[in-house]
């Protein structure tokens, strides 16, 4: 059961402010104490927007991380940047990102950083305020990572990091995180081909240590680089398998499929909380209040008000911070509509 119904929350990422984009990009002119007031700064104004929209559960919109994932690579020894084949002009897709050759068996000696951002978030929030952190999952994070010599391919990779995520949920365990979010958008993305039974067993012993002592949500998408989608659009081949998946809650895009598979949701809500997506993240309409709500009613079809939560499709990174405010300010003012009519 949600905290409140109709919960409202995100999945993890805010965008940046504009001066942190200039900074991050020109980082030899600050030293270390003027980074880490930056790292602050932007953690406050993250917290800001989220809270001045009214959300009950907010993350540290991820001001500490290029890219939902790829900075988690800077916590990972054993990988070399390659970007023999990437693509510099053109429209946006994922061959501009670049990949990493695995050069030595996959470590994280200093952990992945999810435990200070916790730490940092805990610390920055308002007390009493709803918090969780988000942290990518192994499948995910092996997307970028040639095997090379030392893995056979991309499922060898995932096994290697699946030790390595699963310990720094451990960690955020020990420190009493409310909820841990584990983003898993490829295999969304990919369920349409791969085993999807071997996803479940994959995201099952990832979470493993935070079972019955957290709550665990996970993120599911088709992509969203540059406001992109790259997978098939379509929760239909999730199922039934992901129904064996060990978590509380569940959340998936709808508004990028124009809630044409609203009604799939009944399958979710059968075994967990469901999170829906009704904000269009790749899109510069602002939703209103009432566009919002109405969204809302076609949820509550298939999904009882208490088992509900609401935020939007994806990750607000790749949106612009002013469009991220207004919608996020709008979703709130549209599940309060629809709360008070319960």
């Amino acid at each position: 059961m949600q905290l409140v119904p109709i919960k409202t929350t995100v999945v993890g990422s805010m965008p940046f402010p504009g001066w942190l984009e200039f900074a991050s990009q020109n980082l030899n002119a600050f030293g270390p104490a003027d980074i880490q007031e930056m790292i602050e700064d932007a953690v406050i104004a993250s917290i800001h927007d989220q809270v001045s929209a009214g959300l009950d559960v907010i993350t540290d919109g991820e001001q500490t991380r290029f890219d939902f994932n790829l900075s988690f690579y800077g916590y990972i020894r054993g990988i070399q940047n390659n970007d023999t084949e990437l693509r510099r002009f053109g429209p946006p897709a994922h061959d501009q990102r670049g990949k990493h050759n695995i050069v030595e068996p996959l470590t994280a000696p200093r952990g992945l950083g999810v435990v200070e951002e916790y730490e940092r978030l805990k610390r920055l929030a308002p007390a009493g305020q709803g918090v969780k952190v988000s942290i990518p999952g192994p499948y995910t994070l092996s997307g970028r990572l040639l095997p090379g010599h030392h893995y056979k391919d991309r499922w060898d990779v995932t096994e290697a990091l699946l030790p390595l995520v699963r310990k720094e949920i451990e960690d955020l365990v020990a420190l009493g995180v409310p909820e841990i979010c584990v983003d898993e958008p490829s295999m969304s993305c990919y369920a349409y081909r791969e085993d999807t039974k071997r996803f479940v067993d994959i995201f099952n012993r990832t979470v493993a240590p935070g079972v019955g002592k957290t709550r665990l949500s996970m993120h599911l998408c088709f992509g969203n680089y540059k406001g992109r989608s790259v997978g098939k659009k379509t929760i239909a081949p999730m199922l039934p398998d992901f129904l064996d998946m060990t978590v509380d809650e569940l959340h998936s895009e709808m508004t990028i499929l124009n809630f044409s598979e609203i009604h799939l949701l009944e399958r979710f809500a059968e075994r967990f909380d469901v999170a829906v997506g009704v904000i269009d993240v790749k899109s510069y309409y602002i939703e209103t209040p009432d566009d919002v709500a109405g969204r809302i009613r076609q949820c509550l079809r298939y999904v009882p008000a208490d088992k509900l939560a609401v935020a939007p499709d994806c990750g607000l990174s790749q949106t612009a911070r002013w469009a991220a405010k207004q919608k996020l300010t709008n979703m709130v003012a549209g599940a309060k509509l629809v709360r008070a009519s319960l």
